[in-house]
This record gives structure tokens, C-alpha cells and sequence, in this order.
């Protein structure tokens, strides 16, 4: 009773002081007539503000999300379903969501009234630009009785909350250059290898032993083969999401870090839906084995988390990798790096691991002059040659780059991009 007389509107603030004045003039006349005005105006408020204030709790309410998890730029449905748990009728009710500011402004829905026991939905929807985690609630309901002497704002403790993902895109189907370490077509044939004829084979990489090339696989193929002594069952990938914030420009959903983490979605969706033993590292820390059922999930919730951060170094992350990562296919999204940050990645062609780099310019997302525009440009083709030179295939990555356009060129190694970083090194050093 207490909180629906504060509630009480301005048309019921009004009916009260009309009451007081018709009783005071009752008072003054002697009219008993007035007097039964009075108090029938004074009565009137007083019983909206016991109704509303006796209604308010016996109402339930319950949200759902459709779905509760949505890549970037899609929108989710969110459903309301509001009841009545009392005997008596509500009046016209007033719905507000709050919402953070990234999902839009709050939606306001109007229930004309709810009989006894009766339940009613309503929805709307939400869209975010950016990813992240967002927070839907809580509900505020405003309830008013039938005459609008009082109105009553009660909210719903309760909230859920919205995943934005980052928007993963269908790659086309590439033969991997890790096939040979298990993955791929490769998994199906049998572990052992019988025999130097049986012998199953690889390309030749830099730094091989060449006492295990295989001259027979060499003279059938045109190119350099080596044998492999063993023939790893599963096929393993780990994606590496370069962190660092002075590796990356721009700002918002457009910045080179977007780009990065929209890419690595996209790589670990394909590689896992290919049967790939997946693992998500960042630079920052983050280590998710995505191989399980609830891999998807829990690999696409965390790169909605991804955050660039100031202390990340390439030696953290070659740290990490060297710890928890033994061979097969390393899939590296990095920023813009110095030539002694790719040479520290050298590090990580151990244990038979192909590695394959997607290196971004992140200068391009930038204007900037010509003469600076020609030293970033030096400077991304330098560090790509040292990638190159340690083993790495080496994709670059400027700003407008589609990933379907440029992961093809995963299965084809980087021996262009190694020309033409050898000839950016060549100008560079006579100027």
C-alpha cells in the first residue's frame, strides 16, 4: 500500500487534493452532500494505489533468447512472457528491456491488461556490429490501474545474456600442406610403414636430413621427397591469434585485429569440421582445446572475448606453443611483426610442425604518406622474408583481403611471396 501511494500519478495527486478541498469546503457549508463527494474522491486514489500496489507481486516473468549465441551483424530474437499469478485483472502494463548501448535503444511493449491467470508474450530484436558479451536485463514493468490514478514500477531481478560472435566464413576445401603428419586424406592409411618401397614420403623442407630422402618418390614426383618414420594417426592444428596491440591499427569493427580474430574463427571452424584435433592459443593466455563436442561453442564464446593487450610479446607466445603444442599444422594470425619477432618464430618448426602464417600488413589500415606507406611496406616484406627463410609459408595480408580468396594459397606454400619480399629487401637495402 505504502509503494502504490507513492506511486500515485498526477490525475490521482489531483483527485486527493480535490478531495481535501471539497472536505474542507464540506466542513466550512455544512454540506453533507459535498462531504460525500469528498470522500468518494479521496477513495477513489486510495483504492487504485491498494489494487497496483496489492497486484505487483503476483506478476512472473520469463526471457528467452533465440538464440543465445549469434555471429556479428545477425540479429537475435528475445521473448518475454509475462503472467499473472493473481485473481483480479491487471491494468494496462508498460514493458521496457534494458539493453547496453551496443544492442540498440530500450524496447518498450504495452500489455493493455492480463485476466487472472492469464499469461501473454511479446518479442523483439536485438543486433550487435561488435562482438563481445551483452547483458539483457533487467526487466522494469510499469502497472497502472484502469482510471491511470497510479502507476507502480516494479523490476524483475533477472537477466540473460547475449554472445556475439565473430562471423566465421565458409573456406574453400584445400590440401593441406601438414597431410603428410597424419591430417587430411592422409588419416585414413595405416600407421606403419613396411619396407622402403612402402615407404610413405613428404616434400622436402629446409633443414631435413637429406640421408632420409626418398629417390624413388623424388624421380616420380619432379621434386625433392624425404621418408617419414611414422605416421601420426590423428590430424592436429593449432591456431595462434597474434594479441599484441602495437601489432595492429584501425579501431572498431573495421580495425586490423577484427580481421585477425574473424579469421581465426573461420580457420578453426573449417579445420574442425575437417576432423582436425584443434587448439585456439592467444597471446594473451588463452589455451581452448576445441576438439570435444561443445568445441564449437566453447572456441567461438572465447574469441568473442579476445581483447588486444599491451604486454603481449611473440617470445609469450612462442612460449607458449613450444609447451603445449608437439607437431602437426600451426596456423599463425599475426599483426604487423619486426624482423627479430619473426626470426623468435623460428622457434616453433620443431617436432615436424608445418607452419603457416597469414602476416597482416597493418599499416594499409591506415592513410598515411607515400614515404611512410613505402617504409611500412619494407619493413612487412623484410619481416616476411625471415618467415620465410625459417621455414614458415608466408600469405600477406593488406587491408580488403578476402580469407576464401587467400586460403588456397595455405596448400601452395609462399615461394611469390618470398620473391617478392627478397626483391622489396633488395630495394630497401640500396636506398
Amino acid at each position: 500500500m505504502r509503494d502504490g501511494l507513492r506511486g500515485l500519478t498526477t490525475r490521482g495527486r489531483s483527485f486527493l487534493a480535490a478531495a481535501v478541498a471539497a472536505g474542507i469546503s464540506a466542513a466550512i457549508l455544512g454540506e453533507r452532500d459535498l462531504l460525500r463527494v469528498a470522500a468518494l474522491l479521496a477513495f477513489l486514489p486510495l483504492l487504485a494505489a491498494l489494487y497496483v500496489g496489492r497486484s505487483r507481486y503476483k506478476l512472473a516473468c520469463n526471457r528467452s533468447l533465440e538464440p543465445g549465441r549469434v555471429p556479428v551483424s545477425t540479429s537475435s530474437r528475445v521473448v518475454l512472457r509475462l503472467q499473472n499469478l493473481s485473481r483480479l485483472p491487471t491494468g494496462t502494463l508498460l514493458l521496457e528491456d534494458r539493453l547496453p548501448y551496443a544492442l540498440g535503444s530500450r524496447p518498450r511493449v504495452v500489455l493493455d491488461r492480463l485476466d487472472a491467470q492469464q499469461a501473454s508474450s511479446v518479442a523483439y530484436t536485438v543486433r550487435a556490429d561488435v562482438r563481445g558479451r551483452y547483458k539483457i536485463g533487467p526487466l522494469v514493468v510499469r502497472m497502472t490501474d484502469p482510471f491511470g490514478l497510479c502507476e507502480v514500477t516494479r523490476a524483475f531481478p533477472s537477466t540473460d545474456q547475449l554472445t556475439v560472435v565473430p562471423q566465421a566464413t565458409p573456406l574453400p576445401t584445400v590440401r593441406l600442406p601438414s597431410e603428410y603428419a597424419g591430417s587430411g586424406d592422409s588419416r585414413a592409411r595405416s600407421v606403419a610403414v613396411h619396407g622402403e618401397d612402402d615407404a610413405a614420403t613428404r616434400e622436402y623442407r629446409l633443414g631435413d636430413d637429406l640421408r632420409r630422402v626418398h629417390w624413388k618418390s623424388t624421380a616420380r614426383t619432379g621434386e625433392l621427397m624425404v621418408r617419414r618414420e611414422e605416421q601420426p594417426w590423428e590430424s592436429r592444428a593449432t591456431v595462434l591469434l597474434d594479441t599484441r596491440a602495437y601489432g595492429h591499427c584501425g579501431d572498431g569493427p573495421t580495425a586490423s585485429f577484427e580481421w585477425a580474430v574473424s579469421a581465426a574463427a573461420s580457420i578453426a571452424v573449417h579445420l574442425r569440421q575437417s576432423g582436425y584435433r584443434l587448439r585456439l592459443l592467444t597471446g594473451s593466455g588463452t589455451d581452448i582445446d576445441a576438439t570435444e563436442a561443445s568445441g564449437h561453442g566453447l572456441l567461438l564464446d572465447n574469441l568473442a572475448d579476445a581483447r588486444l593487450d599491451q604486454r603481449t610479446e611473440i617470445a609469450t607466445l612462442v612460449r607458449e606453443v613450444r609447451q603445449h603444442v608437439g607437431g602437426g599444422l600451426i596456423i599463425g594470425l599475426f599483426g604487423t611483426l619486426s624482423t627479430v619477432e619473426a626470426e623468435l618464430l623460428a622457434a616453433l618448426r620443431g617436432n615436424g610442425a608445418t607452419c603457416v602464417a597469414f602476416l597482416q600488413n597493418s599499416s594499409t589500415w591506415l592513410t598515411l604518406p607515400a614515404s611512410a606507406r613505402a617504409e611500412a611496406d619494407d619493413a612487412h616484406a623484410t619481416a616476411a622474408l625471415a618467415l620465410v627463410r625459417s621455414g614458415w609459408r608466408v600469405i600477406g595480408v593488406d587491408h580488403g583481403s578476402r580469407l576464401p580468396a587467400l586460403w588456397p594459397q595455405a596448400g601452395r606454400g609462399a615461394q611469390g611471396f618470398a620473391v617478392r619480399a627478397t626483391s622489396a629487401e633488395t630495394v630497401a637495402g640500396r636506398r
